[in-house]
Order: C-alpha cells, then sequence, then structure tokens
C-alpha cells in the first residue's frame, strides 16, 4: 500500500450538488477482484495472509513470540457489553516512508505509541480511518463482514476478544496516520498504519429501538469542495458541538443538512440516513460531502434483492413530514429505525412495531442474519476464519 495513495484520498475534492434528479439503482454483482478473490473461503487464523493493497509495498505480519491463547473467551461482561473502547491482546502496526512503501508490519501488544509532537496528524490532521466488524457463529468460528471494502490488511490474534454468538461483535479500526514530524504545512515524511480492535456491543443504548434525532440547520458537518465524502479524522470534530447540544436536550443524534442550500439531506453525525415511502427507499446521492458507507451500499443491495426501489437523489428534508418511516445505517449501529425528527421545533414521530418501522425490520434482520452467518452468503460479503 502506497502511502501516497492514502494523503490523495484524503485531499480529494467534492463535486458541486447535481439536480434533483433520483438515479434509480440496480443490484450490484458480488465482488470479483481476481487478485485478492478470498469471499466464500475458510481460512485457518495462522495462515490467513495479508490482503494486498495497490502499490509495491507489501505487508506481512509476524505474531508476537508470546503470544498464547489462554481461554475461548475474554473475561468480560458479555451481557452488559457496550459501545466504547475495551483494550484487547494485540494490535498490528506498519510504517511507510518517504519512497511510499510499508515495511513488512508487526503483530505487537496493545498499548501506547509513540508519537513526535510535531507530527503530521497532531499538527495537521493528517489521517485516515477505517471500521469494521467480526461476528461470531453458532459453530464458533468468526466472520470479517466486507474486509475487502475497508481495504484491509491483517491477521487476527484477538480471537478471544470476539464476543459469544449475539451477545455482540469485535470492532476493528484500521487507523493511518502522518507521524513523521513536520513543521511546516506539508505531507509527513513518515505515515503510520496500525490496527487495533474492541469488543462492542450497541452503539446507540436502546439497541433496535427508535432513536430520536434533531435537524441542524446551523452546524454543517461538511461543505462541497472539502473531505466530507472521505473518512479522514477531521470530519468527525465538526460534529462534536452540535451533538453535544442535541444530546443536552435528551436526542439521540443530529441529522445535518447540506451547507449550500440548507434543505437537502446529507448524513447523521456518524451513518447515512434513508427514507421510506411505500415500496421506495430513497438516501441522499454520493456528491462529495456524504461518506459512501459499506453498510449504506450493503442495505441498498439487500433492499434490491427484496424487491424494493431504492434512489439515490437529493431528499428535501420536507420530504421527512410525509414519510411512512426512516433509519440510519453504520458499521457501528447497522441498522438504526428512527422514532420521531425534530426540525425547527416541529417534532415528526414515525409509527411502527414499539416505533420500530417493518421495512427498518426487515433490512436490519436481513443483514445482521448475513453477517453472523445465519443465513448462506449469498452476496459473497464475508470472509470466514477457523
Amino acid at each position: 500500500m502506497g502511502c501516497g495513495t492514502a494523503s490523495h484520498g484524503a485531499l480529494l475534492a467534492a463535486a458541486p450538488l447535481a439536480g434533483p434528479r433520483p438515479r434509480v439503482l440496480a443490484l450490484s454483482p458480488p465482488p470479483s477482484t481476481p487478485a485478492i478473490q478470498i469471499q466464500n473461503r475458510l481460512y485457518s487464523i495462522s495462515q490467513l495472509p495479508l490482503l494486498k493493497a495497490r502499490g509495491k509495498g507489501r505487508c506481512k505480519s509476524s505474531l508476537a513470540s508470546n503470544y498464547t491463547q489462554t481461554s475461548e473467551f475474554a473475561d468480560l461482561d458479555w451481557e452488559n457489553l457496550g459501545f466504547g473502547l475495551v483494550e484487547t491482546d494485540y494490535m498490528y502496526i506498519a510504517k511507510c516512508g518517504p519512497d511510499g512503501n510499508f515495511d513488512k508490519g508487526d503483530m505487537v501488544l496493545f498499548g501506547p505509541i509513540e508519537m513526535n509532537p510535531s507530527s503530521g496528524v497532531l499538527n495537521y490532521g493528517q489521517g485516515l480511518f477505517e471500521g469494521l466488524k467480526a461476528y461470531r457463529k453458532s459453530d464458533g468460528s468468526i466472520l470479517l463482514f466486507r474486509p475487502l471494502e475497508n481495504a484491509m490488511r491483517m491477521q487476527t490474534a484477538n480471537k478471544r476478544w470476539v464476543p459469544p454468538t449475539g451477545k455482540g461483535s469485535l470492532y476493528i479500526r484500521p487507523l493511518l496516520v502522518g507521524s513523521g514530524a513536520v513543521l511546516g504545512l506539508a505531507p509527513a515524511p513518515e505515515y503510520t498504519f496500525i490496527i487495533f480492535a474492541s469488543p462492542v456491543g450497541n452503539y446507540f443504548k436502546e439497541g433496535l429501538a427508535p432513536i430520536n434525532l434533531i435537524v441542524e440547520d446551523k452546524f454543517h458537518r461538511a461543505t462541497p469542495g472539502g473531505t466530507g465524502g472521505v473518512k479522514t479524522i477531521g470530519n468527525y470534530a465538526s460534529v462534536l458541538m452540535a451533538q453535544k447540544i442535541a444530546k443536552e436536550k435528551g436526542y439521540s443524534d443530529v441529522l445535518y443538512l447540506d451547507a449550500v442550500h440548507k434543505k437537502y439531506l446529507e448524513e447523521v453525525s456518524s451513518c447515512n440516513i434513508f427514507v421510506v415511502k411505500g415500496n421506495v427507499i430513497s438516501t441522499p446521492a454520493i456528491k462529495g460531502t456524504i461518506l459512501p458507507g459499506i453498510t449504506r451500499k450493503s442495505i441498498i443491495d439487500v433492499a434490491l434483492s427484496k424487491g424494493f426501489q431504492v434512489e439515490e437523489r437529493l431528499v428535501s428534508v420536507d420530504e421527512l413530514l410525509d414519510a411512512d418511516e426512516m433509519f440510519c445505517t453504520g458499521t457501528a449501529v447497522v441498522v438504526s429505525p428512527v422514532g420521531s425528527i425534530t426540525y425547527q421545533g416541529k417534532r415528526i414521530e414515525y409509527a411502527g412495531n414499539q416505533g420500530v418501522g417493518a421495512v427498518s425490520q426487515q433490512l436490519y434482520t436481513s443483514l445482521t442474519s448475513l453477517q453472523m452467518g445465519q443465513v448462506e452468503d449469498s452476496m459473497g460479503w464475508t470472509v470466514q476464519l477457523n
């Protein structure tokens, strides 16, 4: 993986808002990347090769010599697992120099990392991150969900931290940061790639229960020409103030509007949004200010396979008044139904089975059943580890 590739991705300019013509989507075929075609194949954890990204560099990991499997599960209260950091055993670290190539990397004990105070990530926000999950099947094997979409290169030594079946998932966080020292504004001379993991439960304390959102029309998450469509670390700092204010008022999170017209839906703080009307499911189009979520992409394909019509287009805030239901999607939340929206002092509530809409429930069940290996993976999205 060339570190220049990641740096370029963080600087991609966003396209301006287009006209309101919807794009009706067709079901995308299963991925077919010949060089790294590993879906639906069984791997032993000790034999799983690291996936290669484009570029000359190769990433190979070596397990720490003192690693031993002490028990099948870590000593945790799995029944009350929330969404927060739980320090696991190991993390993976590789470095990339000015030549654009990563070293082989190593699996090391989880812990603090040393960094120059003049590093690019601390001074100029040069950093990207990803998020994906591992689930445990009822037979004890482990499934990774769509790792190729995250350009994942790792080998799992934290098997005992994958929660028991139905108790949560292992959240895997790949992180790329400008670790090299730089005083003037410039790309860092060195980048560090890190993967760490933490067992997690539900992102929202409500679980699969309706959340309550407030529409924000003063603060904005992203603007055209910026980095809103890339998973850069700076994108998330901008939502903290509005999110804090919303939670103090009793809301679960914030739904943001576009920064130009201030009337088109964009994202919730850390997840994509969908609006349901009849058999049509609409979601804001990817125009450079909205993150192209992997769960978003997956839900679109699942919805199409279930016979829904999916439109990717500009979605006006006014459409919330007439919607049948709404839901959010993301790696952390998976699918989260929206029970109410408050906009300019007006609260709109959505009916359903205890606030959970029928479409939200159907799509949540379909996707999580696939993620946890409860149904056959006809999409070719999961990678099984023995």
